[in-house]
């Protein structure tokens, strides 16, 4: 019983801690602040986490973790093909928009120089898309498309989701299109000019 309380109060304080730096990052957040969004004491808080930098550690690993299992999820059974890369970044483009977790991880990953170690959260996607393209059958880009340009278009698309993001919730914007919907209208256009047989 004992320990089923400590893990919930653990679980509070990381969930009231990702959302607290997705919104204000890692310099804008007080432990104080994640206290009181928890609703837990700052000595329970200081109990779990010492220090902030614990606690931003734990949140940045867990947006890992859940970006990394969802890849898996999605690879499983899947070819080496230019339309997995695309769901594998629509799936991302959910996940950014769904999950505190992982938009914290994404953003801790820029402001953080003391990071866990292997916890960029690029870390938990771009080798899955590195490795689909390397593994794509000739034939499925156009002639002198060179991957590593597409690798760079992923990169970027990403990125631009979290930025999109951020940027309605900066506004309360609630209109805001869907990310995924948004990003699959954009691949659209782009593939355009990187599948093979179409004209650009």
């Amino acid at each position: 019983m004992k320990q089923e309380r400590a893990a919930r109060t653990r679980e509070a304080l990381v969930q009231a801690a990702a959302e607290a730096f997705d919104r204000a990052g890692f310099h804008g957040t007080s432990l104080g602040r994640i206290s009181k969004a928890a609703g837990i004491s700052m000595g329970a808080l200081t109990f779990h986490f010492p220090t902030k930098d614990e606690l931003a550690d734990t949140v940045q690993l867990r947006g890992l973790t859940v970006t990394r299992d969802a890849v898996q999820r999605l690879l499983t059974g899947r070819e080496a093909a230019l339309e997995t890369v695309v769901d594998l970044t629509l799936e991302l483009a959910a996940l950014l928009q769904e999950e505190a977790v992982v938009r914290a991880a994404a953003r801790l990953t820029r402001e953080r120089e003391s990071a866990p170690q292997g916890a960029p959260w690029p870390s938990s996607w771009l080798p899955a898309v590195e490795g689909l393209l390397e593994a794509m059958p000739a034939g499925q880009l156009r002639a002198g498309c060179d991957p590593r340009t597409v690798l760079a278009l992923v990169g970027h698309l990403v990125a631009g989701v979290e930025s999109y993001l951020r940027s309605c919730a900066a506004q309360g914007c609630d209109t805001c299109k869907s990310a995924p919907e948004q990003l699959a209208r954009i691949w659209e256009l782009a593939l355009y000019g990187i599948r093979c047989g179409r004209q650009g």
